[in-house]
């Protein structure tokens, strides 16, 4: 396979320094070696341009949302980027960075393909609005933007109007939901799978049940965003919002196998990788681990 790398130096989305160096952390650990021993021809597109906004504009943009501007701007260059990835038959994998980039992922991949499903591996939701986060940061918010809610000037991204069908929606382990976002996800009858709820069933019968459901469909590419908190935060301390009862490393890497395996997943981001809030480069070491993993099961 083809495989394109970009990497989005980002923190604007969560407002918290270090996981803008998570890009180069995994070069270092030598990420393109991994896909290349896997013979996959990977061509390194190096870390997409972000600009420097001061502190004291954090809310220059908008009241509510921090550091709108810039996260546009980076989103917009994104999306271009992935679909022009995706036009040369090469697929898009995105290393941040914090998570409000998988917008951009999104909107490039969604303008490539016809009917677009979005697989969400992550302890959190990212479907607030500037009405529902109590925090501000996008990083809570680029589902709801992709699906068409909230500030005009993220969902219009790249092109006007949703990049996605809600119901092509698949959020995958979720455990630390605000109740804005429960209410939004109920509206929009996305589908939601969170820990509790994959406990009942098993993982391999809640993958099996979102595999069905694409295949049901009209789908035409899958993107897949893989957020490194949906591992339980014993394993992850390098990340910004730990969440406790995640997925053991096995159980992640059993997913995203299943996932890849299947030669649906067209584009995909990893994302959350914070090298200043790590110990020892313990997640360094389990995100390379997974990507290996990523890297033998990619189709």
């Amino acid at each position: 396979m083809d495989i394109s790398l970009v990497g989005v130096p980002i923190m604007y989305g969560c407002d918290r320094e270090g996981v803008e160096y998570g890009p180069d952390k995994l070069r270092e650990k030598n990420i393109l070696k991994i896909f290349r021993d896997k013979n996959h021809r990977t061509y390194d597109f190096g870390n997409l341009y972000v600009p420097n906004t001061p502190i004291s504009e954090k809310y220059a943009y908008h009241k509510k949302i921090k550091y709108l501007k810039p996260i546009v701007e980076i989103n917009n260059n994104l999306s271009h980027l992935v679909y022009s990835v995706l036009s040369s038959k090469t697929f898009p994998f995105i290393i941040g960075g914090d998570h409000s980039l998988a917008l951009g992922s999104i909107a490039g991949a969604s303008k490539f393909y016809d009917n677009l499903a979005v697989i969400w591996l992550d302890a959190h939701g990212d479907i607030n609005t500037c009405d529902t986060s109590p925090s501000g940061n996008f990083h809570g918010m680029p589902l709801s933007a992709a699906s068409g809610i909230g500030d005009p000037s993220l969902i219009n991204i790249y092109y006007n109007g949703p990049k996605i069908n809600p119901q092509n929606i698949y959020i995958v382990g979720a455990r630390d939901l605000d109740e804005g976002e429960i209410k939004i996800a109920k509206n929009l009858k996305l589908n939601l799978y969170t820990m509790d709820a994959i406990k009942q069933i098993g993982i391999m019968s809640t993958i099996d049940n979102i595999l069905d459901k694409i295949k049901a469909s009209n789908i035409d590419g899958v993107h897949l965003s893989f957020d490194i908190d949906v591992l339980d935060k014993k394993l992850v301390p390098g990340t910004g919002t730990p969440v406790s009862n995640g997925f053991s490393l096995e159980e992640s890497k059993q997913i995203l196998e299943r996932f890849l395996s299947t030669g649906l997943i067209k584009s995909m981001d990893f994302v959350e990788l914070n090298p200043l809030l790590d110990i020892d480069d313990s997640t360094a070491d389990i995100c390379i681990d997974l990507i290996d993993s990523i890297s033998s099961a990619l189709k």
